[in-house]
């Protein structure tokens, strides 16, 4: 069976960011293929320890994915300062030259995949595009262990997970597919004081009040971040409109410090602050706004009177796209000649979050989290909702077939990850009990 019809039904999806269906984007003709595990996001642990634990599911991921797409090159990008996952991956490459490393620097944001892109192929992904419009497929490291597994018949059931933030015991878990949130809350020994929490990273993840949710092919990270933490002010999406349009000084530090700016694609937030003055409007040309990937920086970094910047290009963004209009495929520009001296250090970031205390070690726990009850989310991530192909009261077991992609619609397949009992199907989960003994 071809490699992408493997993928699609192992129901592998992006496993670091928006969960692209895999099969959709390996089938393809490419030059590069690009191992993302520059861990974008501070305090977590996930890529590193699986790159250090299962170099070689990584490497033998990629070399799969370099045959099917005919790629000339397969790269692994990760932090120079992974010690312990670059000396894993030299150890099994030390006999190999069809799959290279790249040592990225620890700056924010590494994992955005266009900085990869360009740093590797010296190439910039256009507004609007995709990195195979370069010659780049990019893969999570955790996505090329699951294409591993798939050339072993095996399906996604099981997701790596770091918990940390105010939290008794940080700890990297893995847990089955479904398993609620709270689980691994209790699992690191819980909170040390009264929190919010934020699934994924302190800058592009999302708060939450509750732990009743469960954990997706895509969670990476759980925070538990104490109430009182300017950070959950910062990442608010309330905007005072009175207060942007009195302090604001249009001194443009969120703009000359946006990495995607940097590249050429004409990302100006101060120009996005500005247009909350002249009626909601961008001034002058608009369309870089869509190459914005939220990763924060101008909120969390660049902005000295701490407005939000990032939430309102995401406002503006969300306004021009219910509009009806799309992105036009272009680099606007040349790359920023001072790149190198704009990458922001992640310490330096980790400082001005006021997160060092947190910035701890995560250790890989030694045996898998369990559970009674899952609930199979029918959506993941990029596409529609899975349609479940089980009925309540069906007895299934793990690995087993639950929903299927729609009818020509792109979407992943989803699998039992605990043997059990069907007990409810939503529109919007599968729950699965195991039986009582």
């Amino acid at each position: 069976m071809e490699l992408n019809k493997l993928v699609c039904d192992a129901g592998i999806l992006g496993a670091g960011g928006a969960g692209f269906p895999t099969h959709v984007k390996i089938n393809c003709k490419a030059e590069f293929v690009l191992a993302n595990g520059a861990e974008c996001e501070p305090l977590l642990r996930v890529d590193q320890q699986v790159m250090q634990y299962f170099a070689a599911d990584v490497v033998r991921g990629i070399r799969a994915v370099k045959e099917f797409t005919g790629a000339k090159r397969a790269v692994i990008c990760l932090k120079e300062h992974y010690h312990a996952a670059v000396a894993a991956l030299q150890e099994v490459l030390k006999d190999a030259d069809d799959v290279e490393l790249h040592l990225l620097q620890g700056y924010y944001p590494a994992g955005d995949e266009q900085q990869i892109v360009y740093e590797v192929t010296g190439r910039v992904v256009p507004t609007g595009g995709l990195p195979l419009d370069v010659g780049a497929v990019v893969c999570n490291v955790s996505t090329l262990t699951n294409i591993a597994a798939a050339l072993d018949g095996k399906k996604v059931t099981e997701k790596y997970v770091t918990v940390g933030g105010a939290v008794k015991n940080p700890v990297t878990l893995r847990v089955p597919v479904g398993i609620s949130l709270q689980e691994l809350m209790d699992a690191a020994g819980g909170p040390t004081c009264d929190c919010k929490y934020i699934i994924g990273g302190p800058c592009m993840g999302r708060v939450v009040d509750t732990l009743d949710i469960p954990v997706t092919k895509t969670t990476g990270g759980l925070l538990a971040i104490p109430k009182d933490h300017p950070l959950l002010e910062r990442k608010s999406p309330k905007l005072n409109l009175q207060l942007i349009m009195s302090v604001c000084c249009q001194c443009s530090m969120c703009t000359q410090m946006c990495p995607r700016n940097a590249l050429g694609l004409n990302v100006q937030p101060h120009k996005a602050m500005r247009s909350l003055a002249s009626g909601g409007d961008l001034l002058g040309e608009f369309n870089g706004i869509f190459s914005c990937c939220n990763c924060g920086l101008c909120t969390y970094y660049a902005c000295n009177f701490g407005l939000k910047p990032s939430q309102v290009m995401q406002t503006l963004k969300s306004a021009i796209a219910s509009k009806g209009v799309r992105p036009r495929k272009e680099v606007y520009g040349p790359v920023d000649g001072g790149l190198e001296n704009k990458k922001v250090p992640v310490e330096r970031l980790i400082a001005r979050l006021g997160i060092a205390e947190y910035d701890v070690l995560a250790p890989m726990a030694e045996k898998p989290l369990t559970t009674s009850c899952v609930r199979i989310a029918l959506r993941m991530g990029v596409g529609a909702p899975s349609v479940p192909v089980v009925a309540v009261g069906d007895k299934v077991r793990k690995n087993q077939l639950v929903a299927d992609i729609a009818e020509k619609k792109l979407g992943v397949k989803m699998h039992a990850s605990i043997s059990g009992v069907v007990t409810d199907i939503t529109a919007d989960y599968i729950e699965i009990r195991k039986a009582a003994k």
